[in-house]
């Protein structure tokens, strides 16, 4: 199944390298806030599937059209999630050690495999984030927010993405994962340099990669009531490579994630009046304005990847088998196709693609949102008159490929006891 060719859009190729400058994805530009005017040039010029690059010398496809991620999403026979069917790699064209490779190099984990193979580790990994009990968890989220608070709100001013939106959705998760907090601490910290994308990403996952095998010894030889162990003992039979990578996978895109989804809502209640008044006034709730973030400010704004698995055509652009393409989630989400054509914003529904579609989407929004709303709801109570210290246009911004979240959020407020 393909979609008909759109001949009004240029079918000069990229991604195969024949075609020397495509917009890049790395580095400081777009950010976060030129990322709209960014797709809609995209849209305007190549249509649902653009050129993009994601690394020096490496290019790869956006696809940033509602119903062409769809059918990235929920077509496997077509869009592989193998990176070993990559060409650019297959071709040595892509370095082992280059920043990339840490995120989309493969993994025996459920993220990089197709069919049967798939469904057995989701499956897995499906039924042990089931198992965390939410009541719990919200006491812990609420616990822990409420530390962090203290820690600086007796100086009056913080980050709230470094004193807050970083701090808590780990220690919540390698609590989860049965970590001390001294190990916890330096996986973080391997995380953090893993997703960055920089010189050091390689190193960052070798890092990351021995703490979570010294974890999964630890839980093989003394299971205890935690994810790993309930990973370790699911009837999928999981090899103790096959856990340890899923864990990567669980701890990379769900902390990631949930830093990002805070990060971004504290943003618009401290910038959008609208949006805070209509949270204050009953006429949002919590959830509502959850998923408003979710589809104005998606914490993943291009996920990877997709393979192609044969030559076909995708929104008018010519796909060749190997080429790799990436979720365009953002994008798809303001495909003017699907958004109400007064730009009113989207209330009540939940298609966004925030967590991707089809058999590879998101198992832990539950628990993600679950963190995220108590992170907000107990942060937006204890410290009700928080302002922004500076502009919002001097507002800094990650410069990951994958997702332009924010650096830093400094804010002021009334000092507390």
């Amino acid at each position: 199944m393909t979609y008909p060719p759109q001949h009004a859009y240029p079918a000069s190729r990229t991604p195969g390298g024949r075609c020397p400058v495509a917009p890049s994805l790395y580095g400081p530009e777009p950010d976060g806030n030129a990322l709209p005017a960014f797709y809609e040039e995209l849209r305007r010029e190549y249509g649902p599937v653009a050129p993009v690059t994601v690394a020096p010398g490496v290019s790869a496809w956006l696809v940033i059209g509602h119903r062409e991620v769809l059918h990235l999403t929920r077509e496997e026979a077509d869009f592989s999630h193998d990176p070993r069917r990559w060409s650019l790699l297959r071709e040595g064209r892509v370095l082992p050690e280059s920043p990339i490779m840490p995120l989309v190099g493969w993994r025996p984990a459920l993220l990089y495999a197709d069919g049967q193979q798939h469904r057995r580790m989701r499956a897995a990994v499906s039924e042990a984030i089931a198992r965390i009990d939410g009541h719990e968890l919200r006491r812990s989220v609420c616990a822990t927010a409420e530390e962090l608070i203290a820690s600086f709100a007796a100086r009056g001013e913080a980050d709230l993405v470094a004193h807050y939106a970083q701090k808590l959705p780990s220690q919540v998760i390698i609590r989860l994962l049965g970590l001390d907090e001294r190990t916890g601490q330096q996986l973080i910290w391997a995380i953090t340099g893993t997703v960055a994308a920089n010189a050091d990403s390689v190193n960052a996952s070798r890092r990351m990669g021995g703490i979570l095998s010294e974890l999964v010894a630890e839980k093989r030889a003394h299971p205890g009531d935690d994810l790993t162990s309930t990973l370790l003992g699911h009837p999928a039979r999981l090899t103790d490579e096959e856990v340890l990578h899923n864990l990567a996978v669980m701890f990379l895109a769900g902390n990631h994630t949930t830093v990002n989804w805070i990060s971004a809502t504290l943003r618009v209640l401290l910038s959008d009046p609208a949006f805070r008044s209509s949270l204050a006034g009953g006429h949002l709730t919590v959830d509502d304005a959850l998923d408003l973030v979710l589809w104005r400010h998606p914490p993943t704004q291009h996920f990877p990847a997709r393979y192609a698995t044969r030559d076909l055509v995708l929104g008018g652009r010519p796909i060749r088998a190997g080429d790799m393409l990436l979720l365009g989630l953002a994008g798809a989400n303001q495909d003017p196709a699907i958004l109400p054509p007064d730009g009113a914003p989207v209330v009540g529904n939940r298609s966004h693609l925030a967590f991707g579609a089809g058999p590879h989407a998101c198992p832990a929004q539950d628990p993600a949102r679950l963190i995220t709303r108590t992170a907000v709801d107990t942060l937006h109570h204890r410290l009700p008159d928080l302002r922004l210290s500076v502009p919002e246009s001097q507002l800094t911004w990650l410069r990951s490929p994958w997702s332009k979240g924010l650096e830093s959020l400094p804010v002021r407020f009334g000092p507390r006891r």
